[in-house]
């Protein structure tokens, strides 16, 4: 194979949504307080009966639609997520009998906030070896279920969400990959600034720390993501940046200097879906009309394990 690109998408979100002014009721907090210092507003709360594989299902199911394709047509799924309590069957598992899929290769891929575009990349390259053909990749989160609900400096953060998106093998001919090169790796001395730990997990983060990192560092690994797909900043339609906190999303996204491109900023209405962020903001822009088909997009996740990885794409 030459390449592999992405073919269609698809989100899902629970219907319970909270607001800011749902939270100052239940924290030391204010809308004002929110929307200043992180600029969400709202985010959707699944609950005891949604579990993580039935978010991932159902924006599998959208995604699979789109393409005209039916689960049997699939012969790889992997699920991005940190919120998987089991360790058995695992998240991409009980997603494939969901859909009733008959033999597909199933793995889930931890790299929390990042977890999407390296499930992506990974995809790309089975596809670009041969171990598979269709691949559906999913980056699906309820971080409701691990977020301390009294601590005001997390509990406004978080929200619960899936996205996918079905990849197929470029078509012969293809002018340029579908899915350009990945450019990934990792902070491991700084790994503990985001953390799931304990018995039940919790989340918790050093904010200050991740910000300055994101804020800093990550802008020029972006732009090297471009040059690795032989594109400036400039010729970008679209950056999608992990949707992790407004006051993060607009510096990164100015200092990569794609002055073309559509912003995606889904974590107002959605807040940090952790590895749902990308596919899920993606496939509202898609459906929404914003970006042109065909069009390249930087697709850039980060986080936890102060982990990264980014690819451009073209729009499905």
């Amino acid at each position: 194979m030459t390449g592999s690109r992405v073919v269609a998408l698809g989100h899902y979100q629970p219907a319970k949504v909270l607001t800011n002014h749902d939270l100052a009721a239940m924290v030391d907090t204010s809308d004002e307080w929110i929307t200043s210092r992180v600029g969400i507003r709202t985010r959707h709360i699944g609950g005891p009966d949604e579990p993580v594989d039935e978010l991932a299902a159902h924006a599998a199911a959208k995604a699979l639609a789109s393409a005209g394709l039916q689960p049997s047509d699939i012969d790889l799924v992997l699920v991005a997520t940190s919120t998987a309590i089991d360790r058995s069957p695992s998240m991409s598992a009980r997603v494939a009998a969901r859909l009733g899929m008959t033999a597909p290769a199933v793995m889930d891929i931890n790299v929390v906030c990042s977890g999407f575009t390296h499930a992506l990349a990974t995809a790309d390259h089975a596809l670009r070896a041969g171990a598979a053909t269709r691949a559906l990749v999913i980056g699906a989160d309820k971080m409701g279920d691990i977020v301390d609900w009294t601590d005001r400096s997390s509990c406004v953060l978080m929200g619960d969400g899936a996205g996918a998106a079905v990849v197929v093998a470029d078509p012969p001919g293809a002018e340029r990959p579908g899915i350009g090169p990945v450019l990934w790796g990792s902070v491991p001395g700084m790994g503990d600034a985001v953390r799931i730990e304990g018995t039940p997990p919790r989340f918790a983060q050093e904010g200050q720390s991740v910000y300055r990192w994101a804020t800093t560092q990550l802008p020029p690994i972006a732009r090297k993501v471009c040059e690795k797909a032989g594109l400036t900043p400039e010729d970008l339609a679209a950056v999608v940046l992990h949707q992790a906190n407004l006051r993060i999303i607009e510096p990164v996204a100015r200092k990569i200097g794609a002055v073309n491109a559509v912003v995606a900023r889904d974590v107002v209405d959605s807040g940090n879906t952790s590895a749902a962020s990308i596919p899920m903001a993606l496939s509202k822009l898609v459906e929404r009309g914003e970006i042109p088909s065909g069009a390249p997009v930087l697709l850039f996740g980060f986080g936890g394990n102060l982990s990264y990885a980014g690819q451009v794409i073209s729009c499905p």
